[in-house]
């Protein structure tokens, strides 16, 4: 079970080690091949949140939500809410994803934009906690990523084979092994 973000972590050091996770991980082990682009055109917004219970987290989502659905995608193409305080237990976490998805609904969003998922302790189900798989959708800590599906399509068009990423990510996860994935030297949540 993951410990949560100690109160006196300032949202800078939040940032820093979610952007040392994204340029190590995601980026570095090519687990999404559109993340470099909008990494290095500066256009993916960074957001702390300070909530303690869901209801303060699902308030600050649909916020979050419309200033993205608002905003200039060539400013702002991507959002990472990162939420180190609250559901810091996966199952809890996983639950809360419905309730994500609901909202999308709710707001009129639904075709317009989506939510991705990682955890520290992300886990796919039929697999053990320990299983490297997992390790695809393991963040330092909960975040939810707010995500344009035009900018998704326009990246599956620049990338054909993007149904087969999910493959390739577990095959560079197993070849890496625990004792690889562990030199990344990756941050943690303390």
């Amino acid at each position: 079970m993951t410990t949560p973000a100690r109160q006196d972590d300032d949202h800078a050091t939040i940032i820093a080690n979610t952007q040392a996770w994204l340029e190590k991980a995601v980026i570095g082990l090519n687990l999404c091949p559109f993340a470099k682009a909008v990494h290095v055109k500066k256009q993916i917004r960074y957001v702390v949140s300070d909530a303690g219970t869901p209801e303060q987290l699902l308030q600050e989502l649909m916020d979050e939500l419309q200033a993205l659905s608002d905003s200039d995608p060539e400013a702002v193409d991507t959002t990472l809410l990162i939420h180190p305080y609250v559901l810091n237990d996966f199952l809890d976490y996983n639950e809360f994803l419905d309730v994500v998805d609901g909202a999308v609904e709710d707001m009129d969003l639904d075709g317009e934009l989506q939510v991705a998922s990682f955890h520290p302790d992300y886990q796919f189900a039929d697999t053990a906690p320990d299983d490297i798989g997992n390790y695809t959708n393991r963040s330092p800590y909960p975040t939810l990523h707010l995500l344009r599906e035009d900018s998704i399509e326009r990246a599956v068009e620049a990338f054909p084979e993007a149904s087969d990423i999910f493959e390739k990510n577990i095959e560079t996860l197993q070849q890496l092994g625990h004792e690889g994935w562990a030199k990344l030297d990756l941050p943690r949540a303390k």
